[in-house]
């Protein structure tokens, strides 16, 4: 079993310490705003784990990718719990990229491989688009 620590540090600021024994600050009050809310770290999260996959995936598929930048947007229920309803994942690529190789990543990595995807996909309507620039 894998262990995070999260320890309060001052008013509703915190210091989390993950399995891998990286630190993270998290601070729950926007005002002070001193590092981001738990739920931000949950978009941050969904983007990192797809584009995990998605440069993977296009590497087995001999792509060349040369940029990858992911955006992810979300929206909350208005009352508590504000889980996530509706998120959008907007991938933007660069390289000598076959349209449906990239097609094809994305959606193995949010169907079969991203782990945060499926987990959020339990209570958010997640959409993905992409834009190959070229």
């Amino acid at each position: 079993m894998q262990t995070a620590n999260v320890r309060w540090t001052a008013n509703r600021q915190f210091l989390a310490t993950t399995p891998s024994g990286h630190a993270l600050a998290f601070d729950s009050d926007r005002q002070s705003n001193s590092g981001p809310g738990p739920m931000e770290i949950l978009l941050a999260a969904l983007g990192a784990c797809t584009a995990t996959d998605v440069v993977l995936i296009l590497e087995k598929k001999r792509q060349k990718l040369t940029s990858l930048s992911v955006d992810v947007s979300g929206e909350r229920a208005p009352s508590s719990p504000s889980v996530w309803t509706k998120i959008e994942v907007l991938y933007r690529l660069k390289g000598e990229l076959d349209e449906k190789a990239v097609r094809d990543a994305i959606e193995l990595s949010q169907k079969k491989y991203c782990s945060v995807s499926i987990m959020l996909s339990k209570t958010a309507a997640i959409t993905h688009r992409y834009e190959i620039l070229r």
